[in-house]
């Protein structure tokens, strides 16, 4: 058929003439005739073998049953080989009281569900670690007396009692408290105690013997009164030899912004409502200039804003200060919650924040995760630098690794066996640590949802929730294993977790851990791990300004092996853990050597340093390994 007959058939267009109308017209019919017979011929003969073929059998043959298997696991260690760590809770043997008070009184306010802190440190000296937890308290508004003290202070007694000093210690008045940091800002050899606040901050110089004296105003330190601060560190930024501080912010927040965002949940009503309803903040970085305290955070490249507006973009929640690129100066690792995180590169004194740029801004999907609490650490076989950030609930754990000096991270929480079992929970403080003294750094994370009727809106979700252990397995595929509940004694009670910080408390060598609760009470967990591994803990003293050496890089050499530890007691969220640094060693009694590269740069060997008991380095006692004549 030509194009004309086509058109034709159609009926749009028709040649001229009477005889070329009918001939034409005769001849496409009757071809159309014959082929339409043929096309529905074939149509019904492949319609009736289709069914031939389909239909079915007068006696149907029985199905047979299939059995699908899932595809094999990853290997695992045998259950034998995964270790047994009892943490025992002595919380009310060990005379701790303490119970925090959110200030809730109905009115779900956003600050009633993210307190508070805590903090190992030895306020008086005797060598033992005592506690401080941080307060809330009722709000100025309501009828309800408050707690005339910011925290409560538990001396340890050293027989595995704590004592409540509060009283007479000089932490008063009461405040809206969050978090805490503690270091010698005043280079008098007695650790100082910063404590964050929705409201003014607070700074208190330790006089000794157990008592405080409030110098906030002297030093220059108190922030903006209508701020809503939340972690905070001690650091030597710019190498001068003293301390400097570093405070993070959270959300623009009050009373009445917080009614007219009126956030709710269906099914329950009003809620504390996610930080995407408030506008974002700057951090604050302080200068100590001889005790006296300058805000330098504009200067020193730590106010982020957003590009588009113009607006601060931080809503920080928890830092790390490491030296991740080991050039000498400590840079700032923050997590931001629902934003991109950051990470503030110190460059020889002024910060260059590159979160992006290093590919610790974003989970792997490109978007910001809830980011709560934060630690980082050398670990793994290879010794590979990794920070991990706890995220909100129906989000893993972030585990960035960074393979080289380049520091460009990638997340490797599945693949390190942290991101599944974390993604239905929500997380708090966690931290790195040496759980069972093998020489290698397990994590720990605090849980709890921030809603406490979450369950009748999500089924997969409780507002206790229990602590999880991701134990090193050294040889695994997966490096990290979650070890069983009936393995962990009282560590996986549900709690509504949130500070969490770790210490010796008892002297046994092993580190025991605290965790806190937002209106509830805290736990001491003692680790009564029985493995018969060695241990090295070891104390820097340097006799300049920064008397704890914050910012020191520690390698221990023993076995072969080299594991590497910095002096910084600020991780977790809102907490600060004891400043010795503990190291499990091989289990053959050989010598052990510890290297030290002090906050200045100075670097010292200490050779035959002996195991199983902690251990002073102080500056100056070491060799040089390369002097200079």
């Amino acid at each position: 058929m030509t194009d004309t007959d086509r058109e034709n058939a159609s009926g749009e267009r028709r040649p001229a003439g009477p005889e070329t109308h009918e001939a034409g017209d005769d001849a496409v019919i009757g071809v159309a005739l014959r082929r339409s017979l043929l096309v529905m011929a074939f149509v019904a003969g492949a319609g009736l073998l289709l069914w031939s073929l389909s239909r079915p059998d007068a006696d149907p043959e029985p199905v047979a049953e299939r059995t699908l298997v899932a595809p094999a696991p990853l290997p695992q260690p045998a259950a034998t080989a995964l270790p047994t760590l009892p943490f025992v809770d002595v919380t009310a043997a060990a005379g701790i009281g303490f119970e925090h008070d959110n200030g809730a009184d109905g009115e779900r306010l956003l600050p009633e569900t993210m307190g508070g802190g805590v903090a190992f440190a030895d306020f008086d000296g005797d060598r033992r670690p005592d506690l401080l937890f941080v307060d809330s308290g009722p709000w100025p508004w309501s009828e309800r007396p408050a707690r005339p003290t910011a925290a409560v202070l538990y001396r340890n007694a050293g027989d595995g009692r704590f004592e409540d000093i509060t009283e007479g210690a000089g932490l008063g008045p009461g405040l809206y408290g969050q978090g805490v940091a503690t270091g010698d800002f005043d280079a008098d050899g007695r650790p100082d105690l910063f404590i964050t606040a929705v409201g003014p901050n607070r700074l208190y110089r330790n006089l000794g013997g157990g008592r405080f004296e409030d110098v906030t105003a002297a030093a220059g330190v108190a922030g903006a009164p209508d701020a809503w601060s939340t972690s905070a560190a001690f650091l030597d930024y710019d190498r001068d030899g003293d301390l400097d501080l570093f405070v993070l912010n959270y959300v623009e927040w009050s009373r009445e912004l917080d009614f007219e965002v009126d956030y709710r949940l269906a099914g329950i009503g009003r809620a504390y409502g996610p930080p995407t309803n408030f506008p974002g903040t700057h951090a604050w970085l302080y200068r100590n200039d001889d005790g006296r305290y300058t805000d330098v955070s504009a200067e020193a490249g730590v106010q982020v804003a957003n590009p588009a507006t113009g607006e601060p973009a931080g809503k920080g929640l928890a830092l790390r200060v490491d030296d991740p690129d080991d050039d000498g100066w400590p840079d700032v690792i923050v997590a931001n919650d629902t934003v991109r995180n950051f990470f503030f590169r110190n460059r020889e004194g002024r910060f260059e924040e590159s979160g992006i740029a290093t590919g610790i801004a974003f989970d792997n999907s490109g978007g910001a995760t809830g980011a709560m609490g934060i630690d980082a650490a050398h670990g793994g076989a290879d010794g590979r630098y990794a920070v991990a950030i706890g995220n909100f609930a129906n989000e893993m754990t972030s585990y960035f690794v960074a393979p080289d000096a380049s520091l460009l991270f990638t997340d490797e929480a599945i693949v390190a066996g942290i991101g599944p079992p974390t993604r239905l929970v929500l997380s708090f403080g966690l931290f790195f640590f040496d759980a069972d003294l093998d020489g290698r750094l397990d994590l720990l994370q605090a849980n709890g949802h921030v809603e406490d009727d979450i369950n009748l809106v999500q089924a997969s979700q409780q507002h206790r929730q229990p602590a999880q252990l991701f134990w090193d397995c050294g040889g695994c595929p997966r490096q990290f294993v979650e070890l069983p509940a009936d393995r962990l004694g009282d560590l996986p009670q549900p709690l509504v977790g949130r500070g969490a910080a770790y210490a010796d408390y008892d002297g046994d060598g092993d580190l025991d851990v605290v965790l806190t609760q937002a209106g509830g009470a805290p736990r001491l967990l003692r680790n009564d791990q029985a493995l018969g591994h060695r241990w090295l803990r070891l104390r820097l003293v340097d006799e300049g300004l920064n008397r704890d050496a914050l910012g020191a890089r520690v390698r221990v050499l023993a076995g072969g092996e080299v594991q590497e530890r910095r002096v910084a007691p600020t991780r977790s969220y809102l907490s600060q853990v004891e400043l010795p640094l503990t190291f499990g060693l091989p289990a053959a009694d050989m010598p052990v050597t510890v290297e030290v590269r002090w906050p200045d740069g100075t670097v010292e060997i200490f050779d035959a340093v002996p195991g199983l008991r902690e251990v002073e380095i102080r500056r100056g006692n070491g060799a040089d390994p390369a002097p200079t004549g």
